[in-house]
């Protein structure tokens, strides 16, 4: 049975699977470029929660198996989709006749990066030969001559690799991260609501002098910001909204809040729901922000807790002006 059916059918069973059963399951399960295995593969990756490729990124780097390699090229270009980069796949196997590169992720601002992935930094690799993929790229009208070099790699001792690039000529093009550190951007952004925060994560994966700090203290600042802001409106909004017009409802004059925990079960219980009838599953955008791998259909879920006052309203929501945003983007857009 082909992969997706599969899933669609049995969800239960294939997250219980491990990765390299996921690949084998995935149409002829023959995983090279231009196959079907291929498709198949990158298109669940594309559908499932952003803790599932953790999960099978940190499989592909504890068990060695057949081609394991070139999955986590698969999933670390999902992390970029997750970033809101458009990507481009790149060849598990280069040619003569193309140039090689692992991805290319293009932010909306249409500043490029060519991914280079790497599962350990054992073998030292030829920063030579990554610039000439950027100047082929460049020159074919594929990136614009802004664009940079991102190797991600997998394991993080990576010393002797932060050496070779810092000694180069080409450290002022060429950056490094690890499969840990990019997960959790993808983390942090899923954390957050403002549409702000995912262009400031962006900006710290180009190359950038950082002399002066304070460009970095600002993108810290704001996110952290951010985030608290998220957890604010979601205990204030969402279980108990100490203004005007929200029911007063204390404990000893003191205002009783519901489990973070328990409003994001209620809340992914309802995603759930949705995407069934939808027939499509909804991936993680940011705290209450949903959408389709295709992005065409899209959700903002808020949660209310039930309110006991006599006389007064059971249940409160907050809506955000940038919620309305992103639903107006969407063929078919849902508030819950």
């Amino acid at each position: 049975m082909p992969l997706l059916e599969f899933w669609r059918s049995n969800p239960s069973t294939i997250a219980q699977l491990t990765i390299e059963q996921i690949v084998a399951t995935a149409g002829s399960g023959n995983l090279q470029d231009n196959s079907d295995c291929s498709q198949e593969l990158r298109e669940y990756l594309s559908q499932i929660d952003s803790s599932k490729l953790a999960a099978y990124i940190e499989r592909c780097l504890a068990i060695h198996f057949q081609k394991s390699g070139l999955v986590l090229q698969d999933l670390v270009n999902e992390l970029g989709r997750r970033l809101d980069y458009r990507v481009i796949n790149g060849r598990y196997q280069g040619t003569t006749n193309q140039i090689g590169f692992d991805g290319i992720w293009m932010s909306q601002d249409g500043q490029a990066i060519i991914v280079e992935v790497k599962t350990t930094d054992a073998y030292r690799i030829s920063l030579d030969t990554l610039a000439r993929y950027r100047e082929g790229l460049i020159k074919a009208g594929r990136v614009g001559a802004s664009a940079s070099v991102l190797i991600v790699v997998g394991r993080e001792d990576t010393g002797e690799l932060e050496a070779q690039i810092r000694g180069s000529r080409h450290a002022w093009d060429m950056r490094l991260i690890s499969t840990d550190a990019l997960f959790k951007l993808v983390q942090l952004k899923e954390s957050s609501e403002g549409a702000e925060i995912g262009r400031k994560i962006r900006s710290l994966l180009t190359p950038r002098e950082y002399t002066r700090l304070d460009e970095m203290v600002d993108v810290m600042f704001t996110t952290a910001r951010d985030v608290e802001s998220a957890v604010e409106i979601e205990t204030l909004d969402e279980s108990e909204e100490p203004i005007a017009s929200a029911p007063e409802e204390k404990e000893k004059g003191v205002w009783v809040f519901t489990d973070s925990k328990l409003l994001q079960t209620k809340r992914d219980y309802i995603v759930t729901a949705l995407a069934r009838r939808e027939g499509a599953p909804l991936i993680r955008r940011s705290r209450a922000l949903y959408w389709s791998s295709k992005q065409d259909i899209r959700g903002a879920f808020t949660v209310s807790k039930r309110y006991t006052k006599k006389g007064g309203a059971s249940y409160w929501y907050a809506y955000h002006p940038q919620w309305r945003d992103f639903l107006d983007q969407a063929e078919r857009g849902s508030s819950s």
